[in-house]
């Protein structure tokens, strides 16, 4: 073999076609909901980190990053981690690393791990937002991508999402 470059890969499969459809369709379905709803309703619905998140939940909805606690909490906590730097120390390049490991800390020890969630600190820091982002579109972005998962995963196949709640 010429370096291992023509080695079989240890990568997974690619997944069938049909599953990658359903995977496209949620995915456009969430964001086009939220960025509908942000559109209709002159509040926002939508946060670059929520496409990472349909990912998560449309590509791989068996995984534990995927599932509606560590999607809801993961955000929420990150978020709420962010909101807290910002008013207690201000934007700056310490307290944005600061706040990402902090999110993360925070995650890991409520068992809601989800990796779009750690950018919500740096949004936070950059957006320079209220307390009301963790409503709009923290909160209410993440149910929406938790309905439309539970729907568009069982339809794909029935009972197969969440894998749990708690």
């Amino acid at each position: 073999m010429l370096f291992g470059l023509f080695k079989e890969s240890a990568a997974p499969a690619a997944p069938s076609l049909g599953y990658s459809a359903i995977s496209l369709a949620g995915s456009c379905i969430t964001i086009g909901l939220t960025a509908w709803l942000t559109q209709v309703s002159q509040a926002s619905w939508l946060i670059a980190p929520f496409g990472a998140s349909c990912v998560l939940a449309f590509g791989l909805p068996e995984s534990p990053l995927a599932q509606p606690r560590s999607i809801i909490g993961g955000h929420v906590i990150a978020t709420l981690v962010g909101l807290l730097m910002l008013a207690l120390c201000g934007n700056s390049w310490w307290s944005e690393a600061l706040a990402v490991g902090m999110a993360l800390f925070a995650m890991q020890q409520t068992r809601t791990v989800h990796a779009p969630a750690g950018a919500n600190p740096l949004v936070v820091m950059t957006l320079q937002p209220d307390w009301g982002f963790l409503l709009t579109p923290v909160l209410s972005g993440t149910c929406m991508i938790v309905a439309v998962a539970w729907a568009i995963n069982n339809l794909r196949s029935r009972g197969s999402y969440p894998r749990y709640w708690r």
